[in-house]
């Protein structure tokens, strides 16, 4: 165990050093200048240079790599280009709104997307069966910025049962308490859970399917287990490891949806800090919040891979 998990780790350093290779030297690459921007619309060449020259953009593409991954390896992830802020500050404000949403959405697709896909594969072809298989459709082909303005015209405009928008933090001076938070995420949790849900259902039901349809599963009825415990203790343990590798996978799912989500219910997490970055060319910015969701994705694959050992005893890490 130790052993994988430390060959694990050691793989990821060439994954993060590609990443920043890719996203920096493309960053550069994109058109628009950091300093036209900071700069103004009348700003004359001039002005445009001297905050070039400041920030050091006017330095060698390769030599500006080098500085930046030197600072990062000893923690500093320079300062941001608009704000004028530490990125890893500007990070650390941000951070909970963004583990609020993503963790609630997480936490509600398994708990909704599991007992369906396996209700869903033990009544194969009845009715829960293809209202799943409608939903798993409209989950992956609508898009999520529609499905969140759809729940606001439900739920808060004609309803006015839960607010638009906005984030109210769960710790802090400004909390005020947790039912106010979880009011203000209930939509947000909907719209982003919506193709979580329909993914984690639909290899559920498939691979809870192919589990009863296995000779141990006939051995336990033959035995006169009852069927609520060949559906959950058995067909479901059996089916447990394809069911969590679309769990680890949905991670990007996520990252990607978070961006619009906390954008339509303007949630100040890293999402919104993600637009704004890109909407004023802050490189530091954007290449720190790359290389902290490239982390993330890769320590919750980590993560997947190693609870392998505990989920089947079978599957041994040579």
């Amino acid at each position: 165990m130790a052993g994988f998990v430390i060959r694990r780790l050691l793989a990821v350093l060439p994954v993060l050093l590609v990443v920043s290779l890719v996203v920096f030297f493309m960053l550069r690459l994109a058109p628009g200048d950091p300093a036209a921007v900071i700069a103004g619309n009348n700003a004359t060449a001039e002005d445009i240079a001297q905050i070039r020259t400041q920030l050091g953009l006017d330095r060698h593409i390769v030599s500006q790599y080098g500085m930046w991954i030197g600072r990062v390896l000893q923690g500093d992830f320079g300062y941001s280009y608009y704000l004028g802020k530490p990125v890893l500050a500007l990070i650390a404000q941000r951070v909970e709104p963004t583990l609020s949403l993503a963790l609630g959405t997480a936490l509600l697709a398994v708990l909704i997307a599991v007992p369906l896909g396996t209700l869903a594969a033990w009544r194969m072809g009845g009715w829960l069966d293809r209202a799943l298989s409608a939903f798993s459709v409209a989950g992956f082909s609508v898009p999520v910025f529609v499905i969140a303005y759809l729940l606001i015209y439900v739920f808060a405009m004609q309803l006015q049962w839960l607010p638009v928008q906005g984030y109210k933090p769960l710790t802090g001076p400004q909390s005020q308490g947790w039912l106010d938070w979880a009011r203000q995420l209930v939509l947000p949790w909907l719209t982003l859970s919506t193709i979580y849900i329909a993914l984690i259902a639909r290899i559920t039901r498939a691979s809870v399917s192919e589990a009863l349809s296995e000779d141990f599963i006939r051995t336990a009825r033959a035995k006169g287990v009852s069927e609520w415990a060949v559906l959950w203790r058995h067909a479901l343990a059996n089916a447990a490891v394809p069911i969590v590798t679309v769990i680890g996978i949905g991670v990007a799912l996520l990252i990607g949806g978070v961006v619009v989500t906390e954008t339509v219910f303007a949630i100040p997490g890293l999402g919104s800090l993600t637009v704004d970055a890109v909407l004023n060319r802050d490189f530091p910015v954007i290449q720190g919040l790359v290389l902290l969701f490239s982390v993330s994705y890769v320590g919750i694959n980590l993560l997947v891979d190693t609870s392998y050992l505990w989920l089947d005893p079978r599957i041994h890490h040579g």
